[in-house]
């Protein structure tokens, strides 16, 4: 009769516990060798997808051109309505995926990883190995990431950016340079260090000594946003991408490149122990930060030694040579350039190469990347960082 009584007991506990928190959680994505097997549990769903830049691309029409994209594969159903895909041949890289069920896109409840990428939500997988390894958490000697609020009169209102500082900054009492490190179009201050994996990436060089000890700014660089949408609204308006991208408001970012220069280097030089000479400052930009970093050296000739462009160049409406002569007078300590051939900026950057070569301005031109992705922007900020304040 005890014995019973235990068992009912147990038997009331686990009911009791499913009540509350559901059917035990499954492995997914479950990490093997060189496969990745994703799980998800819909007993009633008709047809469930997986989708994931681990996958076989095919060829998609976009706004932008025809590219590469890859395809959703449909999962099966196994027991318990448990459905179940194994991804082979995974090569080490950061990936994103998400599940689509009956035509509803959905994130992977057992995946408490996830990243945003301006309003799109995903789940994160980094497959160990010898190119994600920078990616991956450094064992010790972790720098400090700061959600910094700050005043800026050229948007009337205090605005949001991130900023790293080393291993040791607290502590040692020295100065340091500078890197600013802007997001592209449709990003925020957010996505360096979600999807670039910034942090990781200088942890793990800096205590490998590939890189010099600095600190990284991370503004956000949108001209209709004062922090990341899920912090506060966007300001009303006409989005970046509408506006007419002839025009010196596109290019500069409305305020936000009066921003950077009258709002967020002040601040930063007055509540941070930095260097505060050209030497000590670097600018650089994917996509539309590209366009800043352009357009911010071309005009403040003085401010930066070191630029970097990712997936950018010079529009068709641009003068190469009016643009870059500034900085080539200036002086500088390095030129920067990372964007793949198929890239769907690279003619951009083909003018800005020619530019450079006209001027005779010396350069570095890192190619070997692929599209307008962060896979490309992870390896660029890799390839970067270790040539900065040297």
């Amino acid at each position: 009769m005890k014995k019973l009584s235990l068992l009912s007991l147990a038997f009331l506990i686990h009911v009791s516990l499913f009540a509350q928190f559901g059917p035990p959680r499954l492995v997914s994505p479950e990490l093997n060798a060189d496969s990745i097997i994703f799980r998800f549990r819909a007993p009633k769903a008709i047809r469930v997808e997986l989708n994931g830049d681990f996958l076989p691309a095919k060829e998609t029409k976009t706004n932008f051109g025809t590219f590469m994209v890859p395809a959703p594969v449909e999962m099966k159903e196994g027991k318990d309505g448990v459905w179940e895909y194994t991804v082979h041949k995974v090569a080490p890289d950061f990936y994103a995926d998400t599940f689509t069920v009956d035509g509803i896109r959905m994130l992977d409840p057992n995946n408490l990883q996830m990243v945003r990428d301006g309003q799109n939500l995903t789940n994160v997988v980094i497959m160990p190995g010898e190119k994600s390894k920078l990616y991956l958490e450094a064992k010790d000697k972790k720098g400090t990431l700061s959600k910094v609020w700050y005043p800026s009169p050229a948007f009337g209102a205090n605005r949001r950016m991130y900023v790293y500082t080393p291993y040791g900054y607290e502590t040692s009492g020295k100065k340091y340079p500078v890197f600013y490190l802007q997001h592209g179009g449709g990003g925020d201050e957010d996505a360096w260090t979600s999807l670039g994996r910034a942090c990781q990436i200088l942890d793990n060089l800096i205590a490998q000594g590939k890189a010099v000890p600095m600190i990284v700014v991370m503004p956000n660089a949108s001209p209709n946003q004062l922090a990341a949408p899920d912090v506060m609204a966007p300001i009303p308006g006409p989005s970046l991408m509408q506006q007419d991208r002839t025009s010196e408001a596109f290019h500069s970012g409305g305020p936000y490149v009066k921003g950077l220069i009258e709002d967020i280097i002040p601040y930063v030089e007055s509540h941070y122990r930095v260097i505060k000479t050209k030497e000590a400052r670097a600018l650089a930009g994917l996509s539309m930060g590209g366009i800043y970093t352009l357009y911010t050296t071309a005009r403040y000739p003085n401010l930066f030694a070191y630029i970097g462009v990712l997936s950018m160049g010079f529009t068709e409406d641009r003068d190469p040579i009016k643009e870059l002569t500034p900085v080539k007078n200036a002086g500088y300590k390095l030129y920067w350039i990372g964007c793949g051939e198929s890239d769907f900026a690279y003619d951009n950057t083909k003018r800005l190469l020619k530019g450079l070569d006209d001027l005779g301005m010396k350069y570095t031109n890192f190619d070997k990347v692929g599209g307008h992705t962060w896979d490309t922007w992870r390896i660029c900020l890799k390839e970067i960082a270790p040539l900065l304040f040297k």
